[in-house]
């Protein structure tokens, strides 16, 4: 019996981006298209079956464990962008700030899409939510320099709109322009998951 549910929440790709070297600058480079493996995207930083961890898992590990890779992608929305913008009091953020990997459209409320949810193109490359990408300080010095002062600003203005990471589940291209749909886990929402979070 079938676990994912196809959706008719159907987004499109806007902008796809590529950072190679993480430790020189946050700055991702657009680009058409993007090929995928199963260890993300070649000669990206983010790419590999597996990965140091960070602060994001800081409560299951020490710092710089060897660890699956499930942040071999990170995706906003256009319309979030937006909203950070807005809040930010600048004219747009362009997500090439941000060392983003990929931008769409058309879906509503998209950091909060569940995780294990999928993304799947029109050609057929899949990919799984890991979980809500958090806001952090490191795009404060790109920002800086695009917009003096603004840096700061980013981390409380992208609460809750950062978008999400994700892994590759299966390989193929994506495109600006392309389609992609939205697949969620059906599965209900665990009962004790309020309690969970306050201890």
């Amino acid at each position: 019996m079938p676990a994912l549910k196809p959706t008719d929440y159907k987004g499109r790709i806007v902008w796809l981006g590529v950072n190679a070297n993480r430790v020189e600058t946050l700055l991702s480079v657009s680009v058409p298209d993007m090929e995928l493996t199963l260890a993300g995207c070649a000669g990206e930083s983010h790419a590999g079956l597996s990965r140091p961890s960070c602060g994001r898992v800081a409560g299951q590990y020490p710092r710089g464990t060897e660890i699956r890779n499930t942040r071999q992608l990170s995706i906003m929305s256009a319309e979030e962008l937006a909203q950070i913008a807005v809040k930010m009091g600048i004219a747009s953020v362009d997500p090439a700030w941000l060392g983003l990997s990929m931008v769409v459209e058309g879906i509503p409320d998209f950091t909060l899409i569940p995780p294990s949810s999928r993304l799947q193109a029109d050609g057929g490359a899949t990919l799984t939510v890991d979980m809500e990408n958090r806001p952090c300080n490191l795009p404060g010095p790109v920002i800086d320099a695009e917009s003096p002062g603004m840096g700061r600003a980013f981390k409380q203005a992208a609460k809750g709109l950062r978008g999400v990471t994700a892994w590759v589940e299966r390989a193929g291209i994506l495109r600006v322009g392309g389609e992609i749909i939205l697949h969620i886990p059906d599965q209900p929402v665990w009962p004790h998951l309020a309690r969970a979070r306050q201890q």
